[in-house]
């Protein structure tokens, strides 16, 4: 999809893990990036890392979705092309015991998002939804039209959202939304300095074998190793964050030239097992990680992979990065940030960012400078 003219781009959520590896995209592909984030589940310090691998400085506003005010101040201060929607918590076990806080965050701020969006006249938005919303499914490889059954509020969130989506695309033909339906984001920049650096225990799978790794956490504990699958323990499609980043970018681009709504899976197509993973980890990275098997956790499956045949079709993306990259990045990123980015020596950089909603400082860690 390369060609296309520069854009104005605002990423929502955009320092975050997926967030911060599409700005990078996104600058690579000559388009201008304005970040809004409220931080609490990622950290300044992206910043000037994002600065240093595209040599560009990106815009920073300090906005949470919740609050409409900040929100009009951002979209009457820069004139934007098209949104990206990152901005969500994203943890289903706790979901469950916070659904009020998800759908408040999650559907609340998404549609004070989209009201801006329609007093500003901005009629692209690309939203990180999940294949989460298809639940438990029926079979693999699993396509677009497969039937989506949410078993928990995180997913009842996104799937919530696309359908505001399609809803608002109706009613206003200008409209054009992309919803991105991915399956197992892992990896890291191949520069080291941007990953994934959960809060608290890890929720996923390829963060806490880092962590194993590293010596921040003393052994994985593996879901079941009796499920039908040709090693015993679950199969998933994991796919290089960088992979992913280009394909919003695709999306974005392919909205400049297309009308309406677009739904596709974003994966590999191929199932990678528990067992699998922790092998190419223990490869790529020369660490051991030991793991005991541990009975199932309920509602989880045996195979969940997509077919993205629809993403190549439509938007010309495919996945290019294997599992042995994948492995090799994380634990790029980790062993250069083994408390992730907490606990560094820092100083300020020399050019601090200044938001709408709130003074933003970035600092690098000083080995990184």
């Amino acid at each position: 999809m390369a060609g296309q003219s520069s854009m104005c781009i605002l990423v929502c959520g955009g320092a975050g893990y997926i967030g911060s590896h599409t700005c990078v995209a996104l600058a690579e592909r000559g388009h201008r990036v304005v970040i809004a984030d409220n931080f609490s589940n990622s950290s300044p310090q992206v910043l000037p890392r994002l600065e240093r691998i595209t040599g560009v400085p990106m815009a920073c506003e300090r906005v949470d979705l919740r609050t409409k005010a900040p929100l009009a101040r951002l979209f009457s201060r820069y004139r934007f092309d098209a949104v990206v929607h990152f901005a969500a918590l994203k943890a289903v076990g706790e979901s469950c015991a916070r659904p009020l806080d998800y759908f408040h965050n999650n559907i609340s701020g998404t549609i004070n998002l989209l009201q801006a969006m329609e007093h500003a006249g901005v009629r692209r938005l690309v939203f990180s939804s999940s294949a989460t919303v298809y639940g438990n499914p029926e079979a693999v490889p699993i396509t677009e039209e497969a039937r989506v059954e949410v078993t928990n509020p995180y997913g009842r969130t996104k799937l919530v959202v696309e359908q505001l989506a399609s809803d608002l695309c109706r009613a206003n033909g200008a409209f054009r939304v992309a919803n991105l339906r991915y399956f197992n984001p892992v990896g890291a920049h191949p520069s080291g300095l941007i990953g994934e650096d959960p809060t608290g225990v890890p929720n996923n799978l390829m963060p806490f074998i880092c962590q194993v790794a590293v010596g921040r956490r003393r052994k994985l504990n593996v879901f079941g190793g009796d499920y039908p699958t040709p090693d015993g323990t679950g199969v998933r499609d994991y796919l290089h964050v960088t992979d992913l980043a280009e394909a919003h970018t695709d999306a974005l681009e392919y909205l400049a030239s297309h009308d309406g709504n677009l739904t596709v899976n974003l994966g590999t197509g191929n199932g990678i097992s528990v067992l699998e993973l922790v092998r190419a980890f223990e490869n790529a990275s020369g660490r051991s990680v030991p793991f005991e098997i541990v009975a199932r956790r309920p509602g989880d499956v045996a195979e969940v992979y997509a077919d993205p045949s629809m993403a190549r079709r439509l938007l010309g993306w495919r996945s290019r990065l294997d599992l042995d990259a994948m492995c090799r990045d994380a634990w790029r990123w980790q062993s250069m940030n083994p408390e992730g980015y907490r606990r560094n020596r820092l100083h300020p950089v020399r050019r601090p960012l200044v938001g709408v909603g709130g003074f933003v400082q970035a600092q690098l860690p000083s080995s990184l400078t």
